[in-house]
């Protein structure tokens, strides 16, 4: 099977509510996925799209339902989420986000594939601090190959 990357901004204050992400992968909200080859990954021209970019507070605010039955959670502010995801897509048109599969880019953190209760702990308080560039092994696991931090984050 060969090795997928993705970006994603870590949720690790929902890690408890993602009960079927893919091996090796937390709460997030993805910014690119799938994105290049691991072969053809270049981090420093990763590293400028995203430099501009500010870390910013958001609010997991509420649940939503996609057609295929999947669970997610609305960020709020959702558009930080949609600005990284059309920056880096610009760069590299050739990897549209979701692989070109939906016409809108919908930021959400998905949680399941079947209906969760989770009104109860909603609204989760987040903040997005860095993007990770993640490469699936061999495996099919995927690990953190880079992190990078997002403006204002030591």
């Amino acid at each position: 099977m060969p090795s997928r990357t993705a970006l994603i901004v870590p949720v690790p204050g929902a890690d408890e509510l993602v009960v079927d992400g893919p091996p090796g992968v937390g709460a997030h909200v993805t910014v690119l996925a799938w994105f290049l080859d691991p072969a053809n990954v270049d981090e420093t021209a990763i590293a400028d799209v995203l430099a501009p970019f500010p870390a910013f507070a958001f609010e997991l605010d509420s649940v939503g339902h996609f057609a295929d039955g999947t669970t997610w959670l609305h960020p709020e502010p959702s558009q930080p989420f949609a600005d990284l995801t059309n920056a880096v897509w610009r760069r590299w048109p050739e990897c549209p986000p979701y692989g070109g599969l939906h016409d809108a880019v919908v930021p959400h953190l998905t949680i399941a594939t079947a209906p969760v209760d989770v009104d109860a702990v909603l609204p989760i308080r987040c903040r997005a601090t860095e993007v990770h560039l993640l490469q699936e092994d061999a495996g099919g696991v995927f690990r953190v190959r880079r992190r990078f931090p997002l403006q204002g984050v030591a």
